[in-house]
């Protein structure tokens, strides 16, 4: 399997895509957020960038859930081996493609984890409690339990933080029932991008998607009934268009907050890659500035280097 992974705005999508069309691959989504139907231009789901000269590269694990529900780290993994059963029972390659570090590390590392249960007396307590107490109390957990899980790459809402404590209070309890994962041999690059590059990228994406209708899309998933408080769970775009589109914010109020923390965003998924790095897995870095034809020369060159000495 190879591995495409780097921050929000760094053109993993048209690499991957175009990966895949060259070595008769499909792409894999890990992405937490683009699981959801009718989330799409908040999400970056780019699904123009499926196709490659003319040809469409296949997809999996993006719109496979309602907008309002929960998905999480338990369910992406039995979809993640579903759909690279599939697609390597056909002999295509599988190229996975994702920003949210924790999906991707749970795959390449094969985490071993059950199903976590609600805990209605933990969530009553925690109730009320801000976005910096409950972070507090994950760090205390994770520092407890000698947990890579929940990095606050995720956790940028309450509701967030509380489910990634009640898992961690749950683990805290309740040795993990191993299950089998299997050893997938992964070839893991990542998009080198300058801050100033990123920085730059993610303010002139918000802004085009902003002009694309992303407030009539958080609109319309309003109006068929998802919650506010469903939509502010999945954090960034999603909360503050949804607190300007409920009166919270000014559109200059969301716009500027969304923008710091789309840019804190960024900063925390290198802070995982970085951590997957410390933790063991190799990261080929591409030059984010290089031409797409050369990154893909690189990537393909890699990895028939590590196939023959492999």
């Amino acid at each position: 399997m190879i591995v495409i992974l780097g921050p929000t705005a760094c053109g993993k999508t048209t690499l991957a895509a175009t990966l895949a069309s060259r070595i008769g691959g499909e792409v894999v989504s890990a992405d937490s957020r683009q699981v959801y139907r009718g989330m799409d231009i908040g999400t970056g789901k780019d699904l123009a960038d499926y196709t490659v000269d003319g040809h469409e590269v296949p997809y999996h694990l993006i719109d496979i859930r309602d907008a309002g529900t929960r998905y999480n780290l338990f369910e992406y993994q039995q979809d993640f081996l579903t759909a690279y059963q599939d697609i390597t029972s056909r002999g295509a390659r599988v190229v996975l493609c994702g920003g949210t570090g924790l999906y991707v590390e749970s795959v390449v590392r094969g985490y071993h984890l059950s199903p976590v249960p609600q805990n209605p007396g933990l969530r009553k307590a925690l109730e009320g409690q801000s976005l910096e107490a409950l972070t507090g109390r994950l760090r205390q957990l994770k520092a407890r339990n000698g947990s890579v899980m929940h990095n606050t790459t995720d956790v940028d809402s309450a509701q967030r933080a509380v489910r990634a404590i009640e898992i961690e209070e749950y683990n805290s309890r309740h040795p993990l029932q191993e299950r089998a994962f299997p050893t997938i041999p992964s070839l893991v690059f990542g998009v080198d991008i300058s801050r100033e590059d990123r920085r730059r990228r993610i303010t002139e994406r918000l802004k085009a998607r902003l002009e694309e209708g992303m407030v009539e899309e958080i609109r319309s998933l309003l109006a068929r009934g998802v919650a506010p408080e469903d939509l502010i769970y999945y954090g960034l775009e999603y909360k503050y268009v949804t607190e300007y589109v409920t009166g919270k914010l000014t559109k200059e109020e969301m716009f500027r907050s969304l923008e710091i923390a789309i840019h804190q965003f960024a900063k925390r998924q290198m802070t995982w890659f970085r951590g997957m790095e410390r933790r063991g897995q190799k990261i080929h870095w591409i030059d984010f500035t290089l031409p797409l034809e050369e990154k893909i020369a690189m990537i393909i060159k890699t990895d028939n280097d590590e196939s023959a000495t492999g």
